[in-house]
């Protein structure tokens, strides 16, 4: 709290302080492979919207907004899963099929955050980039605050989160960064598969997906200098 006070949050970063507000359930049909969602956790088991893709799934649905707690997916209570996991659970889910999902909107601390109009899914949604440094919430241990990364990192980050789009149906700027951090520990493909199975192993990545997330950290490597 010190450093969030002392002034080492960026002036364009924004921090949710979720006060549990109106349950929902919305049926979704899942159309396309990817629902166009980015999903979040506080490492405390509550996983949450963080960004809605324009002319998405779930952009189309009026009554989903950012910041949204995701509660249950088809009646099961997904209260204490990591974002991944639930990002897993989306992609699993069979396409045509409709399903339910239970969200809690969080109360908004001021009036001036309002309901976001049709031309942005909310009024809040922004890239979180300009800061010199980021807050980081653990699960096993109090926040932290970290330096930003590289110029590197952030490329490969990007080029590894298009590619779990187009694998997972989901972005996951966090499950991304990971593997990208995982690639600097290690020398080759072999290598990195080895330890992406110890670190994401219930992600079950086939060989082809790795050796694409190999060659996209490489490209952005080589295109960052």
């Amino acid at each position: 709290m010190q450093k969030l006070l002392g002034g080492q949050i960026g002036l364009e970063d924004f921090i949710f302080a979720h006060v549990r507000g109106e349950t929902k359930e919305v049926e979704v049909t899942k159309t396309e492979d990817a629902l166009g969602l980015t999903i979040t956790d506080n490492g405390a088991g509550y996983a949450f919207i963080k960004r809605i893709k324009e002319g998405s799934i779930i952009n189309r649905i009026e009554a989903v907004c950012v910041g949204d707690s995701i509660e249950a997916i088809n009646d099961q209570s997904i209260v204490g899963c990591r974002h991944y996991e639930v990002a897993k659970m989306l992609r699993e889910l069979p396409k045509s099929q409709p399903f339910t999902l239970r969200l809690v909107r969080p109360k908004r601390a001021f009036d001036m955050i309002g309901q976001r109009s049709r031309s942005s899914k909310c009024p809040m949604d922004a890239k979180v980039t300009s800061g010199r440094e980021t807050l980081r919430l653990r699960s096993g241990g109090a926040a932290t605050v970290e330096e930003v990364p590289s110029e590197f990192e952030e490329e490969a980050s990007r080029r590894v989160d298009d590619l779990l789009e187009s694998y997972m149906g989901i972005r996951d700027p966090e499950l991304a960064s990971t593997m990208v951090e995982t690639s600097k520990k290690t020398g080759s493909v072999q290598e990195f598969a080895h330890h992406l199975d110890s670190v994401l192993g219930e992600f079950a990545f086939p060989d082809e997906f790795v050796v694409e997330v190999w060659a996209a950290i490489g490209e952005a490597r080589e295109a960052c200098g």
